[in-house]
C-alpha cells in the first residue's frame, strides 16, 4: 500500500474536528481518524458527520474497544466508520468477535498495541484472528514522560505481513523515521490538530514522508532529562501552571526585574530572618544554569543585594528566588539579573551564618527539593518537582500548542468564548 498520513482528531468540539480536518485534508492528509475524545464527547454521531462531511475519505473510528466487541464494531460500521480500533490488550474472544462483526458490515479492524506487554506476539496473534492492520501506539501520557513508538515498531513491522501503523508524538521531523522503521501507516494528532495551520503542517508531514527528509521543528516534540531546560525556556510559568492542574506556583513572589526569564534546578537555602550568610556561601555551591531559591521566613531585613547579584551573575547562575527581603533593586534591575523576592526594603542584617543548604525547604505551602526546577518569569516563579520535570516540561508545551491552535482561530475572526465553545461546557444545574 501507499504511504498513508492519518490524522487523529482527538478533540472534544465536533466543530473543530470538522474545520481542522478540513484544512489536514487540503495539505495532504489521507485517512480520518475520529478520534477517542471526540467519540466520547460527542458519540457516535462524530463519525456520522465525517462521513457526510468527507464521503470519499476512510474514515476510522477509534473506538478502543475491550469488551462487547460485536455491538461495538456494530454500531461504529453503521455510523460510517470504515476502520475500526479494538485494543490488543483484550480478550481473544474480543478480537474474534470485531472481525465477524467487521466482516458483516464490509468493515476493517486495526488492534492497537497500546500498552500491551509484548507487542510482537500479540501483533502475530491478532493477525492470525483476522486483524487488517496493527497500530504500534505510544500513550499520550508515556509520551509526555519521554516515551516513544520506535523501540518496538521495526519488530513489530518485522513480524506481521498486513499494514502496520505507527503513533505516538509524531511530527515532521520524526514521520520519515516511522517510515524507515517499517510504517505504511503514519498517524499525526498533535503536530497537525495543534498547529495553528492545519494545512501547512499536514503538507510538511506528508512531504518528509515521500521524501525521507526530516523536517526540523520547534514545537510537537518529547523532552527527556537531558533537553528539559529547552523546553521550559519556550513555556510561560502560567503555562506550566496549567500543566501541573494549577499549582506549583510560589505566590507573592515578584520579579526585581519585570520582562526577565529564569529556568534552572534549584539549590535551596534555609536561613533567618536578615541573616545573609548562607544565602551568600550558597553562591558558591551552585553551578552554572542554577537557581538558589532562599526560605528566609518571608520577612526582612534584606538577606540579598547587589553584590550577591553581581557574584551571581559572574557564576552564570540563572536567578535567585528570595522569600524574604531584597535590597538594591536599582543595581539589580541595571544588571538585568533575574530576582525574585517578596519584600522590597534598604535594611540589611547581618551574617550569622544560621541555616542550611541543600535541604528541603516550604515556601507558599510548596514544598520545595534541591534538584527540583524553577522557572520565573513576569507572572511569577513555579517549582517543578525534579522526578516529573521532564513531564511536566511536555505538558507544558502541550498547553503552549493548543493555545496556538486557539489563537489561530481567534486572529481568523473567532472570539475566545467561541473558541472555548463555553455555553457548550457550562455545568448545567
Amino acid at each position: 500500500m501507499k504511504q498513508i498520513l492519518q490524522v487523529a482528531l482527538d478533540f472534544v468540539d465536533l466543530e473543530r474536528a470538522v474545520d481542522v480536518c478540513r484544512e489536514a485534508l487540503e495539505g495532504g492528509a489521507d485517512w480520518i481518524e475520529v478520534g477517542t475524545p471526540l467519540i466520547k464527547s460527542e458519540g457516535l454521531n462524530a463519525v456520522r458527520v465525517m462521513r457526510r462531511e468527507f464521503p470519499d475519505r476512510k474514515i476510522i473510528a477509534d473506538m478502543k474497544t475491550i469488551d462487547a466487541g460485536r455491538t461495538e464494531v456494530e454500531c461504529a460500521a453503521k455510523a460510517g466508520a470504515n476502520i475500526i480500533d479494538v485494543l490488543g490488550t483484550s480478550s481473544d474472544e474480543t478480537i474474534a468477535e470485531c472481525v465477524d462483526a467487521a466482516r458483516n458490515y464490509g468493515a476493517e479492524i486495526a488492534v492497537d498495541m497500546i500498552e500491551v506487554a509484548d507487542p510482537v506476539s500479540r501483533a502475530r496473534a491478532a493477525e492470525e484472528a483476522g486483524a487488517d492492520y496493527i497500530a504500534v501506539h505510544t500513550a499520550i501520557d508515556v509520551q509526555m514522560a519521554g516515551g516513544d513508538p520506535f523501540d518496538v515498531l521495526e519488530h513489530v513491522c518485522e513480524a506481521v505481513d498486513i499494514p502496520v501503523a505507527c503513533a505516538g508524538g509524531i511530527n515532521s521531523e520524526t514521520a520519515a523515521q516511522a517510515i524507515s522503521h517499517g510504517a505504511g501507516i503514519i498517524i499525526v494528532g498533535g503536530a497537525i490538530i495543534k498547529s495553528s495551520d492545519a494545512r501547512k503542517a499536514a503538507a510538511e508531514i506528508k512531504e518528509s514522508m515521500v521524501s525521507g527528509v526530516p523536517k526540523a521543528t520547534r514545537l510537537y516534540r518529547r523532552v527527556d532529562d537531558s533537553s528539559i531546560r529547552n523546553a521550559l525556556e519556550m513555556v510561560s510559568t502560567a503555562n506550566i501552571s496549567d500543566a501541573m492542574h494549577r499549582s506549583g506556583d510560589l505566590s507573592g513572589l515578584r520579579p526585581v526585574s519585570p520582562g526577565t526569564k529564569m529556568v534552572g534546578p534549584v539549590v535551596t537555602v534555609r536561613t533567618y530572618p536578615g541573616d545573609w550568610a548562607k544565602p551568600v556561601e550558597a553562591i558558591d555551591v551552585a553551578g552554572e544554569g542554577d537557581v538558589i531559591v532562599i526560605d528566609a521566613c518571608g520577612s526582612g531585613p534584606a538577606m540579598w543585594g547587589e553584590l550577591a547579584t553581581h557574584s551571581s551573575r559572574q557564576r552564570k547562575l540563572s536567578g535567585v528566588v528570595a522569600d524574604g527581603a531584597v535590597r538594591d533593586t536599582p543595581e539589580i534591575r541595571e544588571m538585568g539579573f533575574p530576582v525574585w523576592t517578596r519584600l522590597i526594603m534598604p535594611t540589611a542584617g547581618e551574617p550569622k551564618g544560621f541555616g542550611e543548604i541543600n535541604v528541603p525547604i516550604k515556601i507558599s505551602g510548596i514544598r520545595i527539593h534541591p534538584g527540583d526546577w524553577a522557572v520565573g518569569d513576569d507572572d511569577g516563579v513555579v517549582i517543578i518537582p525534579k522526578a516529573r520535570a521532564a513531564e511536566f516540561a511536555n505538558r507544558a508545551m502541550d498547553v503552549l500548542e493548543k493555545e496556538n491552535r486557539l489563537r489561530g482561530e481567534i486572529n481568523r475572526g473567532s472570539t475566545l468564548s467561541q473558541v472555548a465553545y463555553l455555553e457548550k461546557w457550562e455545568k448545567k444545574k
